[in-house]
């Protein structure tokens, strides 16, 4: 049944509604004609809200009844910490709404960088809402997910950076409803959309044909932006060419090339280091934006690999080479990072020949869309982390090409998949390929605030700040003589009579408050101090 209903049929109740508005107001005022003005004026409201949108009833999950009454709190499993140098990152074990609240906390507006490969509804068990899967029959399908995504993509967008961005990979049961809850929740001017390529000759993976009508060889990765798009897109890559490209006029002995365009079209700009003149060798002129810097031109100039057309004659193009890299505009397409069938072989070659997950993402995929959307430093966040793809492609592409970019990898730990699957893989790949990374292992807990005040559960929750700053930070306190929390005086006082020379980073709590002899003391030692700050010992302010 629609909800939707006509313009005419929608300003006809809303008349009716003012006749019954002003046969209220005549009668004798008291409390009932006061509530009946009340319930009367709120259906008015519903009628004049918006006209188009996405229309879904919202639902309660277990852990929404869970946080009314509880805090989260993070508990290392120091066990399970992986330490081989590098960058820190961190595994969260728990339900992701619970970790996106303690991400809210440590990191509102630092994540650069969101992937995440959420249940595709399709009635298949993929899906669990309460303590069941959603089927087919379920009335309440789309809906029971849509609530779940809001929730979570809600607070993902106060993670991001304002240069950061989420892609979420989907299929046709929720593609539709997923981009209009992403044009609610990041405005629909900063949504874009690609199409992922399920069929790859190259690994063996064809699409199966039988009983269907229409061969299904795609997927979908829905970007969102948190503010503009414009610096996304661009990869270093190799150039596709044609299988009998045989293209070399000039005999170069570095083989066939094609010339490519490096004059910026539509760029007006008079300013700025790729606004010159360049002349070519019959003599004439062309000032105007190049993709090129000065230097840049200079330097292909003298490598001879600038090419111009009409025996010189011509505007100056960048010759391009076969097999030879460049930076690429990444194509509404992705036909050329593979399909599950490689992200399946890259877990059993981790995990002797046996795949512990149902269709992984490929890595190759996660390290495009790093490759078009972060630079070398950027935070990853992963909250439907799965199998571990994502904290697996951020080491590869930073033993690929230098970058020291850190991972934070939620799911819960259903059927053993965190401790099994994620946590496993992780240590197997950085074991087997000797990646500089180091992981701490955090599990979520809940502390019940239930008609409590806030003095009588924060002495409890202050136990757990250390691993709130050890998040926000990527640092590890126990092995880190260049950091150090102090939650009690008493600790500060212990501190302050053996300084580690190393030292440049405190945090002290809330509560503790440093004598003008130990602030001199840090002073004169070059220390920064850092006041944990009290929503660390509280709810987030909605």
């Amino acid at each position: 049944m629609s909800s939707n209903i006509s313009k005419e049929k929608r300003e006809k109740l809303i008349a009716e509604i003012n006749e019954i508005k002003r046969f209220i107001e005549s009668a004798t005022p008291d409390t009932n004609t006061k509530n009946l003005l009340s319930y009367v004026s709120n259906i008015e409201k519903e009628l004049k809200a918006k006209k188009y949108g996405l229309v879904f009833e919202e639902h309660k999950e277990n852990i929404d009844e869970i946080l009314e009454t509880h805090l989260p709190y993070l508990k290392e499993e120091k066990d399970l910490f992986i330490d081989n140098g590098g960058e820190m990152n961190f595994l969260i074990e728990g339900d992701n709404l619970a970790s996106l609240q303690l991400l809210e906390k440590t990191h509102k507006g630092k994540i650069d960088f969101i992937y995440i490969d959420p249940p595709y509804n399709t009635g298949n068990k993929d899906f669990v809402y309460g303590d069941s899967f959603v089927d087919n029959v379920d009335c309440y399908k789309h809906s029971k997910w849509l609530s779940f995504m809001k929730s979570r993509l809600t607070i993902a967008n106060k993670l991001l950076t304002n240069d950061g961005a989420i892609f979420i990979s989907i299929d046709d049961n929720e593609q539709a409803n997923l981009k209009m809850l992403c044009n609610e929740i990041f405005d629909e001017n900063n949504t874009e959309q690609y199409i992922w390529c399920l069929q790859d000759k190259s690994e063996g993976s064809f699409v199966k044909t039988a009983g269907l009508t229409v061969r299904k060889e795609h997927e979908y990765i829905i970007a969102c932006f948190k503010k503009s798009n414009k610096r996304f897109s661009r990869y270093v890559g190799k150039r596709e060419f044609a299988e009998n490209l045989d293209n070399n006029p000039d005999n170069d002995p570095r083989g066939p090339w094609f010339s490519g365009n490096i004059s910026r079209n539509g760029i007006k700009s008079t300013t700025g280091s790729k606004y010159y003149t360049i002349t070519n060798p019959a003599g004439e002129s062309f000032t105007r934006n190049w993709t090129l810097s000065k230097q840049e031109y200079e330097e292909a100039l003298a490598d001879k690999r600038i090419y111009f057309a009409k025996g010189g004659a011509g505007v100056p193009r960048l010759k391009v080479f076969a097999n030879q890299e460049a930076l690429l505009i990444q194509s509404s397409l992705f036909s050329d990072v593979h399909t599950s069938v490689t992200g399946k072989n890259e877990l059993k070659q981790l995990f002797n020949n046996e795949s512990p997950f149902n269709f992984p993402k490929p890595t190759d995929l996660i390290k495009r869309l790093l490759q078009i959307s972060t630079f070398k430093n950027a935070v990853i966040l992963d909250f439907f982390a799965g199998s571990g793809t994502t904290g697996h492609a951020v080491m590869k592409l930073n033993a690929e090409d230098g970058g020291n970019r850190k991972f934070i990898l939620c799911t819960n730990n259903e059927s053993n998949i965190c401790r099994d699957v994620t946590y496993e893989r992780i240590k197997r790949v950085i074991n087997k390929e000797n990646y500089q990374a180091s992981v701490k292992y955090m599990k979520v807990g809940y502390l019940s605030i239930d008609n409590k005040l806030y003095y009588e559960y924060a002495d409890e929750l202050l136990k757990h700040i250390k691993e709130l700053v050890e998040l926000e930070n990527a640092v590890d306190f126990e092995n880190n003589q260049s950091i150090a929390i102090m939650l009690t005086e008493e600790e500060l006082d212990e501190f302050t009579k053996n300084i580690p020379a190393e030292c440049k980073t405190i945090y002290l709590g809330h509560n503790v408050l440093p004598t003008q002899e130990q602030e001199n003391l840090f002073k004169t030692n070059n220390i920064k101090i850092n006041i944990i700050p009290d929503y660390y010992y509280k709810e987030v302010e909605k």
